[in-house]
């Protein structure tokens, strides 16, 4: 019981400190869940990432699940589940219920444009890390760069394309596609040693 309560807090923890969403929860991940309880490796939270990214819901969510579950099984994935997302419905139903109109108030204004920018740089931190993470062999960055590529390039310069290039172009159609040719290049280079 005990230890289950400890993924309950665990997750209390990093649900409370969380501020912008999914990416700028992995430095609190990092602290919380790595470094002070060694549940899980960043190498295991980034595999969680990539596999939250392609499921349906909240980045954050999905993460806490994941890593509940590895813990202690599928009432570990819930109860980590319900300590994440308890501090930010706890808050909001707070502020609904105390404050009208909340953010029309300068003070949280003020507030929430300090925080836009702890959030950014959050976010900067968890893109250098991934990258450096991603980035093992010559493969990763030509695959990053045509990714990349694609992503940037504006539709109308396709002219009649521009439907094609709008599927080519999604988010969705880019992972996958990325994710299949990482499949296929990585499994030849397995069986080719």
């Amino acid at each position: 019981m005990r230890e289950y309560l400890s993924v309950l807090y665990a997750f209390i923890r990093v649900g409370l400190f969380t501020f912008g969403g999914g990416y700028a929860m992995i430095p609190i991940v990092e602290r919380e869940l790595i470094k002070k309880r060694g549940w899980v490796s960043m190498e295991e939270v980034m595999d969680y990432y990539t596999i939250a990214q392609i499921t349906p819901g909240l980045i954050g969510v999905n993460l806490s699940t994941f890593v509940g579950n590895k813990r202690k099984g599928a009432l570990g994935g819930i109860l980590a589940t319900l300590g994440f997302v308890l501090p930010g419905v706890t808050l909001i139903l707070a502020a609904a219920l105390l404050i009208g109109n909340i953010a029309e108030i300068d003070t949280v204004k003020h507030a929430f444009a300090g925080i836009r920018i702890a959030v950014g740089a959050l976010i900067l931190d968890t893109v250098i890390k991934m990258v450096r993470g991603a980035f093992k062999d010559k493969i990763a960055p030509v695959i990053y760069l045509l990714v990349f590529g694609i992503a940037i390039l504006p539709i109308d310069i396709f002219g009649d394309f521009r439907s094609i290039m709008g599927f080519v172009k999604s988010p969705v159609t880019l992972v996958l596609t990325s994710g299949l040719a990482g499949l296929i290049i990585y499994r030849q280079r397995k069986e080719q040693k």
